[in-house]
């Protein structure tokens, strides 16, 4: 019984120190994702047609919002007003995930989490 005495079950007080730092990072983390979440849901992220006449708001969540018309683009037929929607929605999803990315990688740079 003496030899086990002190012990404790391997933890030496640097891992203890260690599991806390973790813990606090993890926190800050968390509390800052749900900030960022918000802030992401109060964007308003266009996206253009190659021809400048459809333009789509979405939220940093790639919520879409809004789809802008000019009347012009009713000249093009459904045909071509469909492509330009098309278009107009991919550079607004595009944009809204690379602004996600970049914020969720400020969120957690400086913090050594694996796989980020």
């Amino acid at each position: 019984m003496a030899q086990g005495k002190g012990k404790g079950f391997g933890f030496g007080l640097g891992k203890i120190k260690e599991l806390q730092e973790a813990f606090q990072k993890a926190q800050q983390v968390q509390e800052g994702a749900k900030v960022l979440q918000e802030e992401l849901e109060r964007m308003e992220i266009p996206g253009k047609s190659a021809d400048g006449l459809v333009t789509v708001l979405m939220s940093g969540n790639q919520e879409p919002l809004s789809i802008e018309i000019d009347p012009s683009a009713l000249e093009k037929g459904v045909e071509g007003l469909s492509a330009s929607i098309t278009e107009a929605m991919k550079a607004a999803y595009a944009e809204s995930t690379e602004t996600m990315r970049s914020k969720m990688e400020e969120l957690t740079s400086g913090l050594n989490l694996p796989g980020m």
